[in-house]
């Protein structure tokens, strides 16, 4: 077992300096000649390619990546924010008229995509476990990065299969045959690793940009899965040491500058591809003609439902026409070609969505007046006059109107809100045709059910 877990590790690491984009993350001497199994964690520079390539896996292959398969635009199309323009056929029409079955190809390419990610974690973090070769600060840089990663990860497959194996270790043998644990379950596992990955993290970022993870940025996290969970204490609690226990971020007035790569109120970022390129996100989602054939554009409702005066239709939106028809394109993103320089790194956790988070969880215990205050934070920025004197029905309307605005395409915000607040068949049924309650998860891939029996029974309806 030792042997194949030495001889993983060497893939792992000649994997991670080969993938584009890592050797913009660290750049390491180590000849190719020595890229021995035990030096992977002997030397600090090939111990953090190793972790590099978890990031750059997120950002280019599965998840919160924000090319076409990610989420963003996959349960934006799922959701009520996309409209897909093609020839009718494919994955991104198949999750817009909510036609996803469990032999969907994409379904278990992310699938696998993330335990082969959770997998480099794990491999990571046994690799070191009772390690002496490294310095204290750095190996524990390592483990809590690692660790935050794996229940980073675990929480979206639990956000979006529902039950699912939760897997700790590379024992294949053992992971061959994983059950699914509930949600309690997952909840318990997902606080415990996020926990210890704060406990681990500096409270300063390590290199520019803010494209590893520190304490805070774990801690923000952790409030966005104790809200998701119910645990509005938790999420109180941690939203508010960030918000207000630090002045590492600054909100950002501008909206130009919130998605630039220098803004202050970005707690974690995906690097760009390359030095000189910028976000997937910019590519995907900008067209300069229309119809825009095989890519989404933003759903008439979406664009109906601004608040008048909403700057964020001017500054997060752009229209295009062709004389007749006037299609828009989420704008956040701009730079959809190299810059030179990149100027916009992919924004995963933001003081924007704090904000919503804290709103949430003080409108859940009662505090509507500190809910207002929080939204109006939000509103402020978009150029919206303050709330005042609603009551609770008041306060969750304006929350939800202004997640669905300030979190378009984002990872798929839109779409768990509408489950977290049980409105997915009242805002989409009339809006897809296939529309069935069963379509709160996705089928687990029939690929992945037919290699281990244990993660049945699949997901009902399906």
């Amino acid at each position: 077992m030792k042997i194949q877990r030495t001889l993983y590790h060497l893939y792992l690491l000649v994997w991670s300096l080969l993938i584009p984009g890592c050797s913009d993350f660290v750049e390491t001497d180590l000849p190719p000649s020595q890229l021995t199994g035990e030096a992977v964690f002997t030397d600090r520079a090939t111990a953090t390619a190793a972790l590099a390539n978890i990031y750059s896996g997120l950002r280019s292959q599965t998840l919160i990546t924000g090319g076409s398969r990610g989420i963003g635009n996959l349960l934006g199309h799922y959701a009520d924010e996309l409209d897909h323009y093609g020839d009718g056929i494919g994955t991104i029409y198949n999750f817009n008229i909510h036609s996803v079955l469990a032999t969907e190809p994409e379904l278990a390419t992310l699938w696998n995509n993330s335990y082969n990610l959770i997998y480099a974690c794990n491999s990571i973090l046994e690799g070191l476990e009772d390690n002496t070769a490294l310095s204290e600060m750095d190996r524990e840089q390592l483990q809590g990065e690692a660790i935050f990663l794996r229940g980073f990860i675990h929480f979206y497959l639990s956000q979006l299969f529902g039950d699912i194996p939760y897997v700790s270790q590379t024992d294949y043998r053992e992971n061959a045959q994983i059950g699914k644990l509930g949600s309690s379950e997952i909840y318990e596992l997902l606080v415990s690793d996020v926990e210890r990955a704060i406990d681990l993290l500096p409270e300063a970022y390590v290199g520019p940009d803010r494209v590893r993870v520190n304490r805070y940025a774990a801690m923000a996290f952790l409030a966005r899965v104790s809200l998701y969970f119910g645990d509005w204490e938790r999420a109180l609690a941690l939203s508010d040491e960030v918000l207000d226990g630090t002045n590492l971020y600054t909100w950002e007035e501008d909206l130009g500058q919130v998605f630039l790569k220098g803004s202050k109120g970005a707690l974690w970022q995906l690097k760009s591809v390359s030095s000189e390129g910028n976000t997937l996100e910019a590519q995907t989602y900008i067209f300069e003609s229309g119809p825009p054939i095989n890519q989404g554009a933003l759903t008439r409702s979406f664009m109906e439902g601004f608040a008048p005066g909403d700057q964020r239709a001017i500054y997060w939106t752009r229209s295009i026409t062709n004389g007749a028809t006037v299609w828009h394109h989420p704008y956040k993103y701009k730079a959809n070609l190299p810059t030179g320089s990149s100027v916009e790194h992919s924004v995963v956790l933001r003081l924007g969505e704090l904000y919503l988070i804290r709103a949430e969880a003080r409108m859940q215990l009662g505090d509507l007046d500190g809910a207002i205050a929080d939204l109006n934070k939000v509103r402020g920025r978009a150029g919206l006059s303050d709330l005042e004197g609603l009551d609770r029905m008041g306060v969750e309307t304006a929350l939800l109107q202004e997640r669905r605005y300030e979190l378009f395409t984002e990872f798929g915000h839109r779409w768990f809100d509408l489950k977290r607040f049980q409105k997915a068949g009242e805002v989409l049924g009339p809006l897809k045709p296939n529309w069935q309650e069963y379509h709160l998860l996705f089928p687990i891939p029939q690929s992945e059910l037919l290699a281990n029996p244990n993660l049945n029974p699949q997901n009902d309806g399906y």
